[in-house]
C-alpha cells in the first residue's frame, strides 16, 4: 500500500523546513495541515512559508480560501485525500506537515465529511446563543447527543452550535454520523518533532518578534480596513491575529499585545503537545539546540527504513 508521511508537532518546532527537506530527498509534494494557513491575506500571522523557502516544492492548502469562507476537519480530510491520491498517481510522494491535530486525524483516520450545513438553522442557533446563553445550548446538545457533548464544554460555543446544526440538519446524532468513516486507500507514518521545552519557548518568542518586524500589525490593519474582524470571522480568531486586533481596538498596549501573543502561542503549543501525545503511532524525534534540519531529516529517513506503515 502507498504511504503518506506526516510531520507533526507543536508550533515553531520546525515542521515546515523538515518537510521541505524530506520532500527534496523523496521527490515529494507537501500538504499543509494547518487550519489557518489555508486562508488568504494574513500570511505573516500564520507563518506561511515564503516562496523562496519552499525550494520549488509544490505545496497544497496554502492561502486558498478567503477569510469569510469556511473549512472544517471533515471537509479538509476529504479534499486532502483527493490531493494525496493525485500526488501518488503522478509518481510523487505526499508529505503532510502541520500542527492541526484534528485535520491530520481526519486525513489518515477519516471523520464525518462535514457537508451537512444549513445557514438558517445556524443563524437561529446563534440568535439563541445571544439570547439564552451558551449553557442552555450545551445542555440541549447533551440531552441529544451526550457522547458528542462530553468531548467539549459550554465554552466551545462554536463547536456546540456546529453539533446542533448537524443534528437539526440531518436528524442524526453527530456521534453516529462521525462513525461512518470513508475508505482510505493509503497507509501513513507519522513523525513528531519535539524540541526541548525551554528551546521551544525560545523559538516561539523569536518567531513572534520576527512576525511583528515583518509587518504583522500592518497586515491586521488591512484586514480591519476591509471590514473583517476576529470577533465576526472565525478564521481570524487566531493567536497572533486577535491580539493585534485588540491592540488596534485600544484594549491592549503595544507591550501587552506582544507578551500576550507569546503567552498564548506557548499555551497553544502545550495543547498541541497534549493532543499529539495521545496518538501512540507517532514516532517522536527529540530536538536539541543546535540540531540542524539536515540532521533531523536524516533521522527521519533512517526511521522510514525501519518503521512499518499504519494502515486504517
Amino acid at each position: 500500500m502507498k504511504t503518506l508521511y506526516c510531520i507533526v508537532g507543536p508550533t515553531a518546532s520546525g515542521k515546515t523546513a523538515v518537510a521541505i527537506e524530506l520532500a527534496i530527498l523523496l521527490k515529494g509534494e507537501i500538504i499543509s495541515a494547518d487550519s489557518r494557513q489555508i486562508y488568504k491575506h494574513f500570511p505573516i500571522g500564520t507563518s506561511v512559508p515564503l516562496t523562496e523557502e519552499r525550494k520549488g516544492i509544490r505545496h497544497y492548502f496554502l492561502e486558498e480560501l478567503e477569510p469569510e469562507e469556511e473549512m472544517n476537519a471533515g471537509i479538509f480530510g476529504k479534499e486532502a485525500r483527493d490531493v494525496i491520491n493525485n500526488i501518488f498517481s503522478r509518481g510523487f510522494i505526499p508529505i503532510m506537515a502541520g500542527g492541526s491535530g484534528l485535520y491530520i486525524k481526519s486525513v489518515i483516520d477519516g471523520l464525518f465529511e462535514g457537508e451537512s450545513k444549513d445557514e438558517e438553522i445556524r443563524k437561529r442557533l446563534n440568535k439563541r446563543l445571544a439570547e439564552e446563553g451558551r449553557e442552555k445550548l450545551y445542555d440541549e446538545l447533551k440531552s441529544i447527543d451526550e457522547e458528542t457533548a462530553e468531548k467539549m464544554s459550554p465554552e466551545y460555543s462554536r463547536r456546540v452550535i456546529r453539533a446542533l446544526e448537524i443534528y437539526y440538519t440531518t436528524g442524526k446524532k453527530p456521534s453516529e454520523i462521525r462513525k461512518q468513516k470513508p475508505e482510505i486507500n493509503f497507509s501513513s507514518i507519522q513523525f513528531g518533532l519535539m524540541p526541548e521545552r525551554e528551546y521551544l519557548y525560545e523559538r516561539i518568542n523569536e518567531r513572534v518578534e520576527k512576525m511583528i518586524n515583518a509587518g504583522l500589525i500592518d497586515e491586521v490593519v488591512e484586514l480591519r480596513d476591509s471590514g473583517l474582524h476576529w470577533r465576526r470571522n472565525n478564521s481570524l480568531d487566531t493567536v497572533g491575529i486577535k491580539e493585534v486586533f485588540r491592540y488596534l481596538d485600544g484594549e491592549y498596549s503595544y507591550d501587552k499585545m506582544v507578551e500576550t501573543i507569546k503567552q498564548n502561542t506557548r499555551k497553544y503549543a502545550k495543547r498541541q503537545i497534549t493532543w499529539f501525545k495521545k496518538d501512540k503511532r507517532i514516532n517522536w524525534i527529540e530536538i536539541k539546540r543546535g540540531d540542524t534540519v539536515k540532521e533531523i531529516t536524516g533521522e527521519i529517513m533512517d526511521l522510514i527504513k525501519q518503521t512499518k506503515p499504519d494502515s486504517r
